[in-house]
């Protein structure tokens, strides 16, 4: 039977019948990942109040009740308590550097800077910026605007667990696209170095590209059309043709189509040509 046990089992034979709750925890405490300075404590509670203590340091049980200092004597004076408490603290020293490895290794995140669309908004865009799977848990993610921090308009969720000790977190920036703007998504976590930068690339949003190309078709196809119907006219009265020029430019970074084009006429000059039968030439 375990000291733990046998030490609850004392409290609760001598206490009053109402009042028969008690637990205790075991901890391994340590500042650095050789072990060298853990700790191996034990606390032992009753009705939610601390009644002893056993330091691996010190090498003995505290009690801090008067039965509790009663029974912790007699413990300190037992030696297989006391071997079993050195055991203890051993074990706590040499799994330490198993459970920083295990435990507080940093797992770097994952992540993801994508475009979706604003429901409710002011602003016609908003990007959202993801990480996925890291540890530990606490991690920052920052907009920036052309190098500078944007904090309105920013909306974040906590740090969501995965259910296999990893996490993830999103950050969503509303935002209206402006001409050679640059949104950069900046990452902090205990995993990396530095802080890692990830820029926005409109390039990248596939929808917003093929509403654009499609707007530019559309719009040549239009005007095919009306200067097609133009020069039929022109030539069927045989006194004029068509000249048109047409240039489309288009913005993936602000999703703007820039489209122009000229229809020029010029004036066919009538000729006239004779034939001579080849018996007179």
């Amino acid at each position: 039977m375990s000291p733990a046990l046998v030490f609850f089992t004392l409290l609760l034979a001598f206490s009053r019948a109402d009042a028969l709750y008690g637990h205790g925890f075991a901890r391994c405490q340590f500042s650095f990942p050789d072990g060298h300075d853990a700790v191996y404590l034990e606390q032992y509670y009753f009705n939610k109040r601390l009644v002893a203590l056993y330091n691996g340091t010190l090498g003995k049980m505290i009690g801090y009740t008067k039965e509790t200092i009663k029974y912790a004597n007699i413990y300190n004076n037992n030696p297989a308590f006391v071997n079993w408490g050195k055991r203890k603290t051993e074990l706590c020293k040499r799994n330490t550097p198993l459970a920083y490895n295990a435990l507080l290794k940093s797992v770097e995140p994952s992540v993801r800077l994508r475009s979706v669309e604003a429901v409710d908004s002011r602003h016609p865009g908003m990007l959202v910026c993801s990480a996925y799977n890291f540890y530990p848990q606490q991690i920052r993610l920052t907009w920036l605007r052309n190098g500078q921090e944007e904090t309105s308009d920013v909306m974040s969720t906590d740090e969501l667990p995965n259910g296999n000790w990893l996490y993830q977190i999103h950050s969503f920036l509303e935002f209206t696209p402006r001409p050679g703007e640059k949104i950069t998504c900046m990452v902090e976590h205990a995993s990396l170095m530095e802080p890692k930068l990830y820029d926005w690339e409109p390039t990248a949003d596939s929808g917003t590209n093929n509403i654009v190309v499609g707007t530019a078709g559309l719009l040549l196809g239009l005007v095919f059309s009306v200067a097609g119907l133009l020069y039929y006219k022109k030539k069927s009265s045989g006194e004029r043709f068509i000249l048109i020029n047409i240039e489309i430019n288009t913005d993936f970074s602000t999703s703007s189509l820039y489209f122009s084009f000229l229809i020029t006429e010029r004036v066919l000059v009538p000729t006239t040509e004779v034939f001579y039968p080849e018996h007179t030439l």
